[in-house]
């Protein structure tokens, strides 16, 4: 009954329109920005490499948000992460938002099952929005005051910038780790009277850890690469090479060996 509200045409409109709005907004400010620099005498060489470069270095975000709107694909379709993360978002945010909204929702199986309910589809897309407008309004009156506290703490001793920025992402890191190392799925009970994980991967098993390690294996090789024949290029490309790879290695265990795939020590 509910299979195409989250990709009927009224979703697309919607998509379409600011889609549309971004990059007109970009083009716009992409346009000053050149009359600017053409002003400030900055020859047209310049200004060519700066947008070539730029765009090369976009390729990199472009990727982890394509893979974000797959990984939330299956609970609500393409359409509403593509809004989403065609305005402001990424992965370390918009898929703990999704969870969260649908574990508040009594529902099991996380991002990994479909969202079949039209009002909890919509909470979910008002948890993911509202937590994103938060930044908006506080770092015009917050922002300032925190990087004074931030300068006052760095002069004193300069490693604690090194050291904050090292603990804020080892902390988002260890967070995605604990729930494919440790996270729980949903259980269900079968014909002979066992309890069996109802949705394959939705909890710490073969897969998560296939995911972790492969990831972490590939991410090791790009570095090394990197610094081998010093492919600055590569740095930007490297995270979201690695999660495309281990997404293809995840693929073909599903694939390959679905029995082994499937087996998972949290429900």
């Amino acid at each position: 009954m509910f299979q195409d509200f989250k990709s009927d045409g009224f979703m697309f409109l919607i998509a379409v329109g600011i889609v549309v709005f971004v990059i007109a907004q970009s083009l716009f400010f992409m346009i000053r920005a050149i009359r600017r620099g053409k002003e400030l005498g900055i020859t047209k060489e310049q200004i060519k490499n700066t947008i070539t470069s730029s765009s090369v270095f976009s390729i990199a975000p472009a990727i982890s948000i394509a893979i974000t709107v797959i990984v939330l694909s299956v609970a609500l379709g393409y359409v509403l992460p593509w809004i989403r993360l065609s305005v402001i978002g990424a992965i370390q945010y918009e898929v703990p938002a999704a969870e969260a909204a649908i574990e508040a929702a009594g529902l099991s199986g996380g991002i990994g099952r479909p969202i079949q309910d039209p009002k909890v589809f919509t909470a979910i897309a008002w948890v993911m929005t509202f937590g994103c407008l938060l930044p908006l309004f506080l770092i015009p009156f917050v922002l300032k005051k925190v990087q004074k506290s931030v300068s006052g703490a760095v002069s004193k001793n300069a490693k604690w910038a090194d050291l904050m920025s090292a603990a804020a992402f080892i902390g988002l890191i260890a967070a995605f780790l604990s729930r494919g190392i440790a996270g729980i799925g949903e259980v269900t009970v079968n014909d002979a009277g066992e309890k069996v994980n109802a949705v394959i991967g939705d909890g710490a098993g073969v897969l998560s850890i296939t995911a972790i390690v492969s990831s972490i294996v590939f991410m090791l090789i790009l570095s090394f690469i990197n610094k081998k024949l010093n492919a600055k290029w590569l740095e930007a490309l490297a995270m979201p090479l690695s999660m495309i790879l281990a997404l293809g290695v995840v693929v073909l265990v599903s694939t390959f060996a679905p029995d082994f795939a499937a087996i998972e020590w949290r429900y």
